[in-house]
């Protein structure tokens, strides 16, 4: 069974990589912000659960069809991640300032990752089915100097992942506590997708492809 990734993201990619999982990876080119302000100007603000959800069902959604002229055949992912502390969504920064005046405001505190996650049954070449689902970590970071949170930030590698942070990387050691499916904060529950693998009837270990 081959699964097509819709999203450009070293750690998904990864992720799925390290599960056994090589993915074709298949950019959605989704404007996220216009589709947020979309929705929101229809059904009011979202949350980040809500946001999530709807970002990851519509990078799925924009990959269906064909990918070089032949039909997708398999299974597509969209998946997408916001991290939420006080009542406020923190997408990617993309600026050096935004990323670190949140790190001032996080540092010794707990949020919660939210990961969304939507799969599309899109067996031969069509649309059969398909299912989605959030999935949340909280995540309780160490009170880090200011010095090491300008050499975080100067590192260039909180500017574009959501909440201004890795685990995986450069950031792990900055975090202290994670209470849920450690790869929910990567940008991807693998637990979650399984079950959503299951719940469209077909079996996890159909996905396994990469040689160990």
């Amino acid at each position: 069974m081959r699964l097509y990734l819709a999203s450009t993201s070293p750690a998904r990619l990864a992720l799925l990589r390290a599960a056994g999982i090589e993915p074709v990876v298949v950019p959605s080119y989704v404007d996220e912000p216009a589709a947020v302000a979309a929705a929101e100007a229809d059904h009011g603000s979202l949350d980040a659960h809500a946001m999530v959800q709807l970002l990851a069902r519509l990078k799925a959604e924009a990959v269906r069809g064909t990918l070089d002229g032949e039909p997708i055949d398999g299974l597509i992912l969209g998946g997408d991640s916001a991290f939420a502390i006080d009542g406020a969504i923190h997408g990617k920064p993309h600026l050096p300032a935004v990323a670190r005046e949140r790190w001032m405001q996080q540092r010794g505190r707990t949020g919660v990752l939210h990961s969304g996650h939507w799969l599309i049954d899109h067996r031969e070449g069509r649309e059969n089915a398909a299912a989605g689902a959030v999935a949340v970590a909280s995540v309780t970071f160490a009170d880090v100097t200011d010095r090491e949170i300008d050499d975080y930030v100067a590192s260039g590698e909180p500017l574009e992942v959501a909440g201004a942070f890795t685990v995986d990387s450069l950031g792990g050691p900055f975090i202290t506590r994670v209470e849920g499916d450690p790869s929910t904060v990567v940008g991807l529950s693998l637990s979650t997708l399984r079950d959503l693998v299951g719940e469209l009837g077909i079996g996890w270990t159909t996905l396994w492809n990469r040689s160990r």
